[in-house]
């Protein structure tokens, strides 16, 4: 059974690539079979297989030659990793299209720095429907606060900042990630998320990469914050505990 959820998420992946290329670029990605994005041939499906296709052809197009973006088998093997976590974790079903779509705002706000609302809006309401019907009471006393305080604090530095701290999609996401974490998980992830963003942007900053006032998608911090406060947040909250009290 793991070895097929594993399997499944990577097929998942495949299908996320697609999701990523083509939603910041206007295009459908529901119908209309894969093509290369150099040469915009057709993909077959014998080159469609996930992480297999890439192995075999080793990282170029069949046609054109051009290099094929690393981009492709490295979500298939987050896909198929983080759904082989959800399972041992026995997570909620949730969390896999919680996850998928995590995956698909990582990218395009890395590469274009937008979070679709395409992604972020769907997510909120299936959430919000899920609490309500299986648990009113603890969605109005913390998901739905704790989602609503998220959104605000990072709208407080949004006008703060006058939307060069971060742009108006990240706050958006937070409302999110407070729905879906709670209280007191959700703390976790926004302290990793300013930390990991704030450790990178030196880096970068070090390296010649950025300058300092210039902006670097947030997104992806609270991304990677999030899924591991969904993963392993009530450990971390039970650890820092300990440590503090």
């Amino acid at each position: 059974m793991r070895l097929i959820i594993f399997v499944f998420g990577l097929v998942t992946g495949s299908f996320l690539n697609v999701v990523i290329y083509r939603l910041p670029r206007g295009l459908g990605f529901v119908k209309g079979r894969s093509f290369c994005p150099k040469c915009k041939r057709k993909i077959s499906w014998f080159d469609n297989v996930p992480l297999i296709s890439f192995i075999l052809l080793k990282g170029h197009c069949r046609f054109c030659r051009k290099p094929i973006s690393l981009r492709y088998p490295l979500v298939e093997l987050l896909t198929g990793g983080i759904f082989y976590l959800s399972y041992l974790s026995h997570l909620s079903f949730l969390s896999y299209p919680l996850f998928c779509g995590l995956i698909v705002i990582f990218f395009i706000d890395l590469e274009h720095q937008i979070i679709p609302d395409e992604i972020v809006t769907p997510l909120s309401i299936l959430f919000f429907l899920y609490f309500l019907i299986t648990d009113r009471q603890l969605l109005i006393t913390n998901y739905l606060i704790t989602g609503i305080v998220s959104f605000l604090f990072l709208y407080s530095i949004y006008l703060l900042t006058k939307g060069k701290g971060m742009g108006f999609g990240d706050v958006k996401l937070a409302f999110l990630i407070g729905l879906v974490l709670g209280w007191p998980k959700v703390v976790v992830a926004f302290y990793l998320a300013f930390l990991t963003g704030a450790f990178f942007g030196i880096i970068l900053i070090l390296l010649g990469k950025a300058k300092l006032k210039q902006k670097i998608a947030f997104g992806p911090f609270l991304v990677f914050s999030t899924i591991v406060s969904f993963l392993w947040g009530e450990e971390i909250v039970r650890l820092a505990e300990k440590v503090l009290l």
